[in-house]
């Protein structure tokens, strides 16, 4: 790939609001999906459809970076913030797809929490990205996501515990859901990875 000398900057502010928007609208698919199962009015394919353009987006932010001489902070960190914001997405479309893949035949309780969770995060984490260049609020969005990762694990902790109090689960249950928590536990520690390159950034960059 050729190297421009011609700053673009700001397509990079552009390419991860855009990111974060995406994030924040598979995250509430996904828990709309969760919440009316098995009668949702979300599909899988829908899911996936939005992932599809989320990998598109990073696609675009990859290709901006290696082309670029100029970046509007450090490269790395441009990087992992794109495929952090990446991985959420893909770890939210895992879980939708477990949903049929394991013939779920009604959400639990704490499935449909950590959906919440993930989406009130997403909303900071949009937030973030969408004022990366001027950082307004950015500070305080990360604090708040902060908590909710906290929120969700505390989350995770109880749906585990839950299912290995009871005695009588089938093992097929246990092993399903599992599974399904993790993924989307994973989606939540991606949020709060990308908050903490947020941090880094703004730290970097005072």
């Amino acid at each position: 790939m050729r190297i421009s000398l011609t700053p673009r900057t700001s397509e990079f502010f552009t390419l991860f609001g855009k990111a974060g928007e995406n994030a924040l609208q598979v995250s509430r698919l996904v828990e709309r999906r969760f919440r009316e199962h098995p009668n949702s009015g979300i599909t899988q394919e829908q899911v996936k459809k939005e992932e599809t353009e989320g990998d598109a987006i990073t696609r675009e932010l990859i290709t901006l970076l290696n082309t670029q001489y100029v970046t509007p902070f450090d490269r790395d960190d441009i990087y992992m913030l794109a495929t952090e914001i990446d991985d959420i997405v893909d770890y939210l479309e895992e879980a939708s797809d477990l949903l049929g893949l394991y013939g779920v035949e009604m959400p639990t309780r704490h499935a449909v929490e950590q959906c919440s969770v993930i989406v009130r995060a997403c909303e900071q984490l949009a937030h973030a990205c969408h004022n990366l260049k001027g950082m307004r609020g950015v500070q305080e969005a990360l604090v708040e996501l902060k908590l909710l990762e906290d929120e969700g694990d505390r989350i995770l902790r109880d749906a585990l515990a839950s299912l290995f109090r009871d005695g009588g689960i089938d093992p097929l249950i246990v092993i399903r859901w599992k599974d399904i928590y993790e993924s989307l536990e994973r989606g939540l520690d991606a949020c709060d990875t990308a908050a903490t390159v947020i941090a880094n950034i703004i730290v970097k960059n005072a």
